[in-house]
């Protein structure tokens, strides 16, 4: 008996995958109320134009970001698709979480319509009170949909600004529409799609194979132990623990490992690209081999640990390659961060190239675009940086306030002989720098102008 409990006594995965997913439906509703001073730490705004990352606001021309968090976040997955399979689908996957709320708490746990341990049996809809459950369940359901279409709203429009919005739903119809629509999709694809988004729709599963390798952890039927239930065909050839060649084969073939699946595969098969590694299989063994006082003949290992008898190897060179380009992507991610700017500057000349007034003095006109990207009002000045023959002109300083933009002119101007040429006009680069005062260490931007001087024969 004590040694029954030996195999028995573990946590089973799918207790620590609900302890899994309710951490990231904590982390998935409250991240976009975290804030560091007023900036979110993580939002992507269509409608103030700005990516808010870990509490610094970054905006759309500074989306080069972009690009880096993608690449951090597929070459994550495929990483831990390298180490441990499709563990992204079965811990951590929007699906399979809302798969799982649906199936196991609100039709198994809270209406008894399913058993959890047998997902492969429908309930007997000819009956009114199991069809009114389901009623009741698509209601639920409904309802939760809506909390999460607001809260993947909440990633693309301010948490506050959403509730305002909605609490003026005429003048808002496109969001309320925008809401109304992914909450749709959601009870079609929870309640009617199913485990098929995962099999058919979602082009990881495709990919898988590409990322396994011997030592991947995974979700592995022992054939050493159990014995061979199909054929090389994948042709089922075993019914019965009676049929099997060996009397050693430990496989009573309850089929436990087979009705509890979400995605209907036997895992016995093999490695299959239904497989999202949710360990509802071992979980399943792990009982009924405990009770024969055995270990689970599947179970959450690699390929060469189960069938070769080889240690897993979990430094090797895929592992070493992920690691290195995560570690290259996050070192880009914070060096292209740290050029952030504070302000938003454009410089753009006028039609006019140059004109030339008494003494020589020649000016050049340039149009100013400046943007407060602060959370306050800021007052700008703006000078000549290594040049002192190039002097600013008809151009003082402004306050303007955060988020907004201004259209300013400014006149470069010189009274010396910066170029004694008698065949060209002569484009000349003007460092410009442009400040708050009120924090000219901080906000501060460096921008090039190009001052045309003219050709020395229309000099008086």
């Amino acid at each position: 008996m004590k040694e029954k409990n030996e195999f028995l006594s573990k946590t089973p995965f799918r207790i620590k995958r609900y302890y899994g997913y309710v951490m990231a439906t904590i982390i998935a509703l409250t991240l976009p109320f975290i804030t560091i001073g007023s900036h979110h730490m993580f939002l992507l705004s269509f409608d103030k134009k700005q990516l808010h990352l870990l509490g610094t606001a970054f905006d759309m021309q500074e989306l080069y970001l972009m690009p880096f968090l993608l690449m951090l976040l597929f070459l994550g997955i495929f990483a831990a698709t390298s180490l441990g399979g499709r563990a992204w689908c079965g811990w951590a996957c929007p699906q399979t979480i809302f798969r799982v709320i649906f199936r196991d708490l609100i039709e198994s746990k809270l209406l008894g319509l399913k058993r959890i341990k047998n997902k492969q049996k429908e309930p007997d809809w000819s009956k009114a009170t199991n069809a009114s459950k389901k009623v009741i369940a698509i209601i639920i359901w409904s309802c939760l949909s809506l909390l999460v279409a607001s809260n993947f709203m909440w990633y693309f429009i301010p948490p506050e600004d959403f509730f305002n919005y909605i609490s003026n739903p005429s003048e808002h119809m496109f969001l309320i529409g925008i809401v109304l629509t992914i909450a749709g999709f959601l009870i079609y694809d929870v309640v009617m799609l199913k485990e098929d988004f995962c099999i058919y729709v979602c082009p990881y599963s495709r990919v898988q194979s590409v990322l396994y390798d011997d030592d991947t952890y995974q979700a592995i039927y022992s054939t050493n132990r159990g014995g061979e239930i199909y054929n090389g065909d994948k042709e089922k050839i075993i019914f019965k623990a009676k049929d099997l060649p060996n009397p050693n084969n430990e496989c009573t073939t309850c089929e436990s490992c087979v009705t509890v699946c979400p995605t209907h595969i036997d895992i016995r098969k093999g490695l299959q690209l239904e497989c999202i590694n949710c360990l509802e299989c071992v979980d399943a063994c792990t009982t009924v081999m405990g009770k024969l006082g055995k270990p689970s003949l599947v179970q959450w290992s690699s390929t060469n640990a189960i069938k070769k008898d080889i240690p897993t190897k979990m430094i090797r060179k895929s592992t070493i390659m992920y690691a290195v380009a995560l570690l290259l992507v996050v070192a880009l991610l914070f060096v292209m961060g740290s050029k952030k700017e504070y302000m938003l500057l454009n410089i753009n000349k006028t039609t006019q190239l140059y004109s030339i007034k008494e003494d020589n003095v020649v000016r050049n006109n340039f149009v100013l675009l400046f943007q407060n990207t602060e959370d306050k009002p800021l007052t700008y000045q703006l000078e000549v940086v290594g040049n002192k023959d190039i002097e600013i002109k008809r151009f003082k300083p402004f306050t303007l306030n955060p988020g907004k933009l201004v259209k300013k002119v400014m006149v470069l101007e010189t009274n010396k002989i910066l170029v004694n040429d008698l065949t060209k006009d002569t484009p000349l680069k003007v460092t410009l720098r442009a400040y708050a005062i009120e924090d000219p260490k901080r906000v501060s931007v460096l921008r090039q102008a190009v001052f045309i001087y003219p050709r020395a024969d229309k000099l008086k």
